[in-house]
């Protein structure tokens, strides 16, 4: 096992293996990702590239890997560290060590990379160097011709359908951002700042071991929540507004992706609910449409479809559901796709230029493909009242007939409603939903009247 990772290592030498038959005529070398500096000695915080992640498991830093196809043989190299390393940053793995922690049958120095290029490339012609490696050790590739684009669209192919053990981490994060979640709505008051809410959620997955998020917590109150990438996190909370808070923790890597909407004071408007009954029906429907085959364009223009019609029962949207799609009067609405892929990265992999389906000209999305098996995607419809779109003057003109901008002005003083979850496409049935927040306006409810 990796430190706390719940995944056994052979996942991770079963995606070696994957990698190894995709490109089976070169040497790959990947070099992990480094220490980046912010000030003298001062560091940003440490991630690891998602693509050395996916074959290594290896969260620290300095560290490089070579696969040969050939052989079979799988090298990771390790940092070869002095003392005043262990004085100042502490003990890193020996060879020995390396072996076992990451389930390597071999390990070298970092330093033996030369001789070991040297050895490994006779035979080739290719080598598939990511950029990183091909900068530090393309000299002692020279002769051998570099796929870097193949490389990655390998990677973009192979890690869009997730493994049980990879299955297995995003569950254990969204379990954990659940919980997280929950004492988000319990401690939400008026009169508090959003970057409470926002140390809360942190607070919480770092008490459970995530030490990352999979992004910058959006902690958004009020018109705030109109914004749909809001970063700033330090607005007051204040009585019978909404706030929608899209955030998820990161295990091992691998990232939730969960957004929730709820009253501040603990109860939703007349308003507010008609507004969230439409996203929360938008969303089931879209969730239950998404099995294998499906197209991500379907999905998405059937959540346009429902959100439509759910707009024109409020008097904001006029004219026939088809018009209302195709002309895109409800982007003004609805203006982003409705999910994208998940996984090492929180907008990850889109499957590949294979799996790739031209969209409709109305649709506009992160990737289009037929849901498979093994994919694991966000379904996370929205309902906005933004104000830069609603008083555009080329918008109005161009939707005058099907838009009533009076009604739909009337909507900014709540803004926005947007409910995310994380879903595993299966080989039959129904998608498993990895996301376990409440979101049915009574179970919200409840979760916000309990004491933090």
């Amino acid at each position: 096992m990796c430190y706390n990772c719940p995944v056994p290592l052979q996942d991770y030498a079963l995606h070696r293996e994957f990698l190894r038959s995709a490109l089976e005529d070169g040497l790959i070398l990947l070099e992990g990702g480094k220490w980046v500096p912010r000030q003298f000695d001062v560091h940003y915080p440490f991630h690891q590239t998602s693509n050395f992640m996916y074959l290594a498991g290896v969260p620290e830093a300095d560290y490089c890997l070579l696969l040969d196809p050939k052989e079979g043989l799988d090298t990771l190299f390790i940092p070869r560290v002095d003392i005043q390393h262990r004085v100042w940053l502490g003990h890193v793995p020996d060879p020995k060590e390396a072996k076992s922690l990451y389930g390597f049958e071999r390990v070298l120095y970092a330093d033996e990379i030369p001789g070991a290029l040297k050895a490994a490339r006779k035979g080739y012609r290719k080598c598939y160097a990511d950029r990183a490696a091909w900068r530090s050790f393309g000299k002692h590739l020279r002769g051998l011709s570099n796929r870097p684009a193949a490389l990655e669209e390998a990677f973009q192919t192979l890690r869009a359908v997730k493994t049980a053990g990879e299955i297995a981490l995003l569950k254990r994060a969204n379990e954990i951002s659940a919980k997280a979640h929950l004492a988000v709505m319990a401690a939400a008051r008026p009169g508090m700042m959003e970057y409470e809410l926002q140390a809360e959620f942190e607070r919480v997955c770092l008490s459970h071991g995530l030490r990352h998020q999979g992004y910058l917590p959006i902690v958004a109150a009020g018109k705030n929540g109109a914004v749909l990438h809001y970063h700033r996190n330090n607005a007051v909370l204040r009585e019978g507004d909404l706030l929608v808070i899209d955030a998820g923790g990161e295990c091992e890597g691998y990232s939730a992706d969960i957004t929730r909407t709820f009253p501040i004071g603990g109860k939703f408007s007349s308003r507010q609910r008609d507004v969230y009954d439409i996203v929360l029906e938008t969303q089931k429907q879209c969730i239950d449409r998404a099995r294998p085959g499906a197209l991500a364009s379907d999905l998405h223009l059937h959540a346009m479809r429902v959100i439509a019609e759910g707009l024109r029962s409020l008097g904001v949207l006029k004219g026939s559901t088809e018009e209302l799609v195709d002309t895109e009067a409800v982007r003004l609405f609805f203006p982003h796709g409705l999910g994208h892929m998940l996984g090492l990265d929180v907008h990850d992999c889109p499957g590949g230029r294979k799996r790739q389906v031209p969209a409709p000209r109305n649709v506009r999305m992160r990737f289009n493909a037929k849901l498979e098996p093994g994919f694991v995607i966000t379904v996370e419809p929205g309902l906005y009242f933004i104000e830069a779109l609603l008083r555009d003057p080329r918008l109005r003109r161009k939707h005058r007939g099907s838009v009533d901008f009076t009604r739909a002005e009337s909507f900014l003083d709540f803004r926005g409603v947007r409910i995310e979850d994380d879903i595993v496409i299966r080989e039959s049935g129904p998608a498993l939903n990895l996301t376990t927040v409440p979101k049915e306006i009574e179970d919200v409810e409840e979760a916000c009247r309990r004491k933090a």
